[in-house]
């Protein structure tokens, strides 16, 4: 088990967290004795093979799955009460857009399910689709937008009301290099101006080690903490430093943590 203990009273508390389940007549176990502390404003990756897990930990911290061990809160409260408080934004690796909204829409409409003031959702969507460069597309239907656009819609669509915390299950995953690598400036960008607290999930390392400030190596069957990597390169991240030896040594280390664990026997 490893566990770590940021220096303030963390945003997100994972105590021995696990979940199983029960399948042809046998007990599954997803994920096991998973503890971390996030920090406010913390950009957490958790990194790891397919399967390990890493979509059911986001299950259980956003209250949309009861943790079968241990326990979770958010802030020193329970999950439940950090979902009904509109804590949590999220973003999938499907865009998930309603095709028959425009951009504008698609991003208004968490606005109109939590109540958000009337008077003021056009000027809040109008602004975060300026933030990532698609104020000329705010009358665009999904099937008009690339998918790289698709997906800025869907982050900014994630934050219209605010949430404090940032839930992203491979977000990226399905785009080309280059479009990938433009999002991640652009999440980044977002997240210097509003620090929100960030937890990203993939199974590529080097998108882990770019853009947080921890890479969370998950282990397989179960699923839990394998290592902890403290990302030791410079904030603001720039594209040029994908070319740095520092970088590529911190991707060589999360690496090695990947493949020491698919090393290891089952």
């Amino acid at each position: 088990m490893a566990s770590v203990r940021p220096a303030t009273s963390p945003c997100i508390a994972l105590e021995g967290v696990g979940v199983s389940y029960a399948a042809r007549g046998a007990t599954v176990q997803a994920i096991a004795d998973v503890t971390l502390d996030v920090a406010e404003g913390e950009f957490i990756a958790l990194l790891g093979p397919t399967g390990c897990g890493k979509s059911t930990l986001l299950r259980v911290v956003s209250d949309l799955l009861a943790p079968s061990q241990g326990s979770v809160s958010i802030r020193g409260g329970s999950t439940a009460d950090a979902r009904r408080a509109n804590d949590f934004g999220f973003v999938f690796q499907e865009a998930a857009l309603l095709p028959w909204r425009t951009a504008l829409d698609n991003v208004n409409l968490p606005l109109e399910v939590v109540g958000y003031p009337a008077a003021e959702r056009l000027a809040r969507c109008r602004e975060l689709l300026q933030s990532v460069g698609l104020s000329k597309f705010e009358q665009h239907y999904p099937h008009e937008l690339s998918g790289g656009m698709k997906q800025r819609v869907a982050i900014v669509r994630a934050l219209a009301w605010n949430p404090s915390i940032l839930l992203m299950d491979e977000p990226f995953s399905a785009l080309d290099e280059l479009t990938k690598n433009q999002l991640q400036d652009d999440l980044l960008e977002i997240w210097n101006r509003e620090r929100k607290t960030v937890l990203f999930v993939t199974h590529n390392i080097s998108e882990a080690v770019y853009l947080a400030d921890r890479v969370v190596v998950m282990s397989a069957h179960p699923g839990g903490i394998k290592r902890v990597i403290d990302v030791d390169l410079p904030r603001p991240r720039t594209p040029g430093m994908r070319e740095t030896l520092a970088f590529i040594e911190q991707v060589r280390l999360a690496r090695e943590a990947l493949q020491a664990e698919h090393r290891t026997p089952s």
